[in-house]
C-alpha cells in the first residue's frame, strides 16, 4: 500500500514538473512583457507620442497646376492618405509582409517562433505593426548584445499593442508606408513613387507597387538601381504571395512577371529636378518668412521638417517647355561659339589690348572666390603651393551639354572653360495678375549656382528703349507715325553733366531720310531714341521706370536711352506688365499661399497693381513694339523661310511663322556681351537674357552675338511649345484696345492725311510695311 502511494506521489511530481516546464515559457514571456510595460528594458513612448508619432515631413513646393516642383527636407517624406493608396499596393504589402494582419492585434503568435529565430540576425518584427513600432520608436540595434535585442523585441510588442489600440488597421498601413525609407532620399510611399516612377502613389501600376513592396524586406539588397535582376526576382515573389492570398490570379502573375521594372528614376535633391533656381529663390524667401511667422505654441516653423505646403504661381508645363527651349537653342549656340571663335588665342574672351594680363586677372579673381582657395588660404598654405594647385591638372567633372564631363584639367583651365559657357536668364509672367509662370536662372544648377533671373544684373541694351518712347508719348502725346530725321543726333556738352557732346551712332552707321517712331523702334535706331531723350531728359525716364517696378540704380545720364543701365530679368519682365496690362503695373508674385501640414492656411498672397500710365499710352507703346516682329529686328518671328535661314548651324532667319500679334524688343549690348529679347502676347510676357558669366567673354561679331540670334530663338521655341499645348490657353489674340476712342492716331495713312490734307497715300512710304 505504501509502495502504491509512493508511486502515485512520484507520478504527481512528474506531472507537476511537466506543467512547470510547459507553463514556464508562457510565464517567462508574460513576465518579460510585464517588465517591458513598466520600462525595465528602457523607456516607452508616451501616450502623446503614440498618438502623434514624431516624423519629419518635407515641405512641398507646389506648382499652379498642382504638380510637386520639389521639396525641402531632412527626410524627403510627404504624407499620403489611405485613399491615395491603390488597393493592389495594400494587398501586396499584406500578402508579403503580414498575411494575418487583419486578424491579429499587433502580435501574430503563430509567427512568434519565426520572430524568435531571427533574434540573433537582422530580422525585423513579425507583423507590420511590430515593424512600424520599430521604425517609429526604436534606436539602431545593429551593434548590441543578444539580451538587448531581446529586450527591444519585447518593447516592440508592447508598443505594437498600443498602436493597435490607438489606430485602425488602415491607419497603421498608412503610417507604415509613410515611414519606410526606400533609399535615395525617398522616405515614404509618396516620395518613393515620385523617385522611382515619377508618379503619385495612386497612379502606381501593380508591377510597380510590387517592386516597392519587395524592397521592404531589404532595400539595400533589393535596390532596383544597382541590382535589377535581384529586384525583379523579389518583385515576382511578391506576385506569388498575392496569388497565395487570393489577391491575384496565377495567369495575371505569370503575365506581370514578364514585365521590366519600368523605372523612371528621378532622385529628389536640392540641385536636380524642375525649376531649381526658382526653388532656391523660394527657399531664400521661406527662411525669412519663418522668422516672422510662428506656430500656435510660439515655436518657429522649420521648412525642412514641418511639412509646409508652398503653393506657387509656376506652371510646371510652361517651366518644362522653357527648360527644353533653353537646352535646344543654347546647346547649339555653344557649339557655334566654339566653332566660330574657338581658334582665337584669347577664347572665350575678347580684348583689343593687353589681353594676356586682363585674362590672367579674370581667372585669378575667379580662383580667389573658390572654396578651395579660401580653405588653403585660411589654413596658411603658402602662395607657391596654392599656385601649384591652381595650375596642376587633376581629375574633375565639368558641365557639358552632352552631360557631366569627366576630364583632366587644372583649376585654372576649368575656370576658363566654365566661363566660356553661354548662360541664360528667363522669366515669364501673366501681366493681368503678376503671376510668375516660368523661372530659368541658368543652364544647370549643379554647376552654376548664380541665378540670372533675379541675382544677375546686366546691361539691357535696346530693351530699355520702350521706357524712353513711353516717356515721350506720355509727355508729348506723340503718334507712332510721327516722322523724325534719321540723322546723327547729339546732346550737347554741359547738359546732364556731359563733358563732351554725346552723339551715339546707329548700328552699321546707316543714316538718311525720315522714319516714323515705329520704324525707329522696330530697327532699334539709336538716332531716333536719342532724339526722344533730347525731348524728355533722363529724369522723367527714370521716374517712369521707378513707377514700373525698376529698383536698381539708374544714373541720370542720357546714355540710359541706349540701355547702358544694369537691370535684372526679374525687373525687366515685371516692368513690361505695365504695357500689356493697359497701363497698370503688376508686381511679380511667385507664391499664392502657404499651408501647414494639416492644410491650415498660414498666409495668402494677393496680386498688387498700380496705375502707371493711361490705357491709351500703354496701348500706343504696345503698337510701337509690334513693329519689331512685323518688320524690325525680330522679323524672323514672322517671315517665311528660305535657304539662308542657317549659318554654321545656328538660326539666323528661321521661319517661325507666328501669325498672331506679337509685341517685343531685341537688345544687344556693347561687344555683344549681352543678348536680350522681350516678347509679349496679351496674357504672357517672357524675357530672355543670354551671355557668358564674364562680360568680356562673347562672340567677336554681331552677326551671331546679337539678341535676335542668342535670345529670340529661345522665346520662339518656348512660345511654339506653349501654343501646341492648348490647355495652357496662351493668347493668340490681338492686344485689346482701350474701350474709349483714342486720341493718338495709330493709322499712319490717316496720320499723314491729317498732317497733310493733300496727301493721297501711296505704297512708297517706308512705314507702309506696318499697315
Amino acid at each position: 500500500m505504501a509502495e502504491k502511494k509512493a508511486k502515485k506521489d512520484d507520478f504527481r511530481k512528474y506531472v507537476k514538473w511537466l506543467w512547470i516546464l510547459f507553463l514556464s515559457p508562457a510565464l517567462a514571456l508574460f513576465l518579460c512583457v510585464l517588465l517591458a510595460r513598466v520600462g525595465a528594458f528602457g523607456p516607452l513612448p508616451s501616450t502623446e507620442e503614440i498618438a502623434n508619432p514624431k516624423s519629419f515631413l518635407a515641405s512641398q513646393i507646389i506648382s499652379n497646376d498642382n504638380e510637386i516642383l520639389g521639396t525641402f527636407f531632412e527626410e524627403n517624406r510627404i504624407h499620403s492618405e489611405y485613399e491615395n493608396l491603390p488597393p493592389h499596393l495594400v494587398n501586396a504589402l499584406i500578402a508579403t509582409e503580414d498575411e494575418r494582419f487583419r486578424e491579429h492585434s499587433g502580435i501574430d503568435f503563430r509567427a512568434l517562433a519565426r520572430a524568435v529565430a531571427k533574434m540573433g540576425r537582422n530580422g525585423g518584427g513579425s507583423t507590420l505593426t511590430q515593424q512600424l513600432a520599430k521604425q517609429l520608436f526604436s534606436d539602431n540595434f545593429d551593434n548590441v548584445t543578444l539580451v538587448e535585442r531581446i529586450g527591444q523585441k519585447f518593447k516592440e510588442w508592447v508598443i505594437s499593442t498600443r498602436l493597435e489600440e490607438r489606430y485602425t488597421k488602415d491607419e497603421i498601413i498608412v503610417l507604415y508606408l509613410n515611414q519606410f525609407d526606400f533609399l535615395y532620399d525617398a522616405v515614404g510611399i509618396n516620395s518613393a513613387a515620385q523617385t522611382y516612377f515619377n508618379c503619385s502613389p495612386d497612379s502606381l501600376k501593380i508591377h510597380q507597387a510590387a517592386m516597392l513592396v519587395g524592397m521592404v524586406k531589404n532595400p539595400a539588397l533589393y535596390n532596383p538601381i544597382r541590382r535589377e535582376e535581384l529586384t525583379i526576382n523579389r518583385r515576382n515573389t511578391v506576385f506569388g504571395q498575392m496569388v497565395r492570398n487570393g489577391f491575384l490570379s496565377q495567369e495575371d502573375a505569370d503575365s506581370l512577371s514578364q514585365l521590366p521594372l519600368d523605372l523612371n528614376f528621378n532622385r529628389s535633391s536640392h540641385t536636380r529636378g524642375p525649376a531649381p533656381y526658382f526653388r532656391e529663390h523660394v527657399r531664400s524667401y521661406m527662411k525669412d518668412w519663418v522668422e516672422t511667422h510662428r506656430k500656435p505654441n510660439g515655436d518657429k516653423y522649420n521648412i525642412y521638417t514641418d511639412g509646409l505646403k508652398i503653393y506657387t504661381t509656376i506652371d510646371s508645363r510652361m517651366q518644362a517647355y522653357a527648360e527644353a527651349s533653353v537646352t535646344e537653342h543654347l546647346s547649339n549656340l555653344q557649339r557655334v561659339f566654339v566653332k566660330v571663335d574657338g581658334d582665337r588665342s584669347t577664347f572665350p574672351f575678347y580684348f583689343q589690348n593687353n589681353s594676356t594680363s586682363q585674362i590672367e586677372n579674370i581667372l585669378a579673381s575667379a580662383w580667389h572666390q573658390t572654396p578651395k582657395y579660401k580653405s588653403m588660404k585660411k589654413n596658411g598654405v603658402s602662395d607657391d603651393s596654392i599656385n601649384l594647385v591652381y595650375t596642376t591638372p587633376v581629375e574633375m567633372e565639368v558641365f557639358s551639354w552632352d552631360g557631366p564631363l569627366d576630364t583632366i584639367m587644372s583649376p585654372k583651365d576649368s575656370i576658363r572653360y566654365m566661363k566660356s559657357i553661354y548662360q541664360v536668364g528667363m522669366m515669364s509672367i501673366e501681366p493681368q495678375t503678376g503671376f510668375i509662370k516660368v523661372w530659368v536662372g541658368g543652364v544647370d544648377y549643379r554647376y552654376f549656382k548664380y541665378d540670372h533671373v533675379q541675382q544677375g544684373r546686366r546691361q539691357v541694351g535696346s530693351t530699355f528703349k520702350p521706357f524712353v518712347y513711353a516717356t515721350a508719348i506720355e509727355q508729348k502725346h506723340y503718334s507712332p507715325c510721327m516722322q523724325v530725321p534719321n540723322v546723327l543726333t547729339c546732346i550737347e556738352a554741359g547738359q546732364y553733366g556731359l563733358m563732351d557732346d554725346w552723339c551715339p551712332k546707329n548700328s552699321g552707321d546707316e543714316y538718311g531720310g525720315v522714319v516714323t517712331l515705329k520704324e525707329g523702334l522696330a530697327h532699334s535706331m539709336n538716332t531716333i531714341t536719342t532724339y526722344l531723350m533730347k525731348q524728355t531728359g533722363p529724369v522723367p525716364v527714370i521716374r517712369l521706370a521707378r513707377r514700373m517696378g525698376i529698383e536698381a540704380e539708374i544714373p541720370e545720364a542720357p546714355s540710359i536711352a541706349l540701355g547702358t543701365v544694369d537691370l535684372s530679368v526679374y525687373e525687366m519682365v515685371g516692368s513690361y506688365t505695365t504695357f500689356a496690362n493697359k497701363g497698370r503695373y503688376s508686381e511679380p508674385i511667385f507664391i499664392t499661399r502657404i499651408e501647414d501640414k494639416n492644410g491650415v492656411v498660414l498666409q495668402e498672397f494677393l496680386p498688387r497693381q498700380e496705375r502707371v500710365m493711361s490705357e491709351e499710352d500703354a496701348y500706343t507703346i504696345v503698337n510701337l513694339m509690334t513693329g519689331v516682329a512685323q518688320a524690325g529686328t525680330g522679323i524672323r518671328l514672322k517671315i517665311n523661310g528660305n535657304e539662308n535661314t542657317y549659318r554654321n548651324g545656328v538660326v539666323t532667319g528661321f521661319p517661325y511663322r507666328f501669325t498672331n500679334e506679337i509685341a517685343g524688343k531685341t537688345g544687344t549690348t556693347q561687344n555683344q556681351s549681352d543678348g536680350w529679347f522681350m516678347g509679349m502676347v496679351p496674357n504672357l510676357i517672357t524675357g530672355v537674357w543670354t551671355g557668358c558669366e564674364d562680360r568680356s567673354a562673347h562672340f567677336s561679331g554681331v552677326y551671331y552675338g546679337q539678341g535676335a540670334t542668342t535670345a529670340l530663338p529661345i522665346w520662339a521655341n518656348f512660345m511654339r511649345r506653349c501654343y501646341n499645348d492648348t490647355e495652357l490657353n496662351v493668347s493668340r489674340e490681338d492686344f485689346a484696345k482701350p474701350d474709349y476712342p483714342m486720341t493718338i492716331q495709330l493709322d499712319c495713312d490717316q496720320y499723314r492725311r491729317d498732317q497733310n490734307p493733300g496727301f493721297g497715300g501711296g505704297d512708297s512710304d517706308p512705314d507702309d510695311q506696318f499697315n
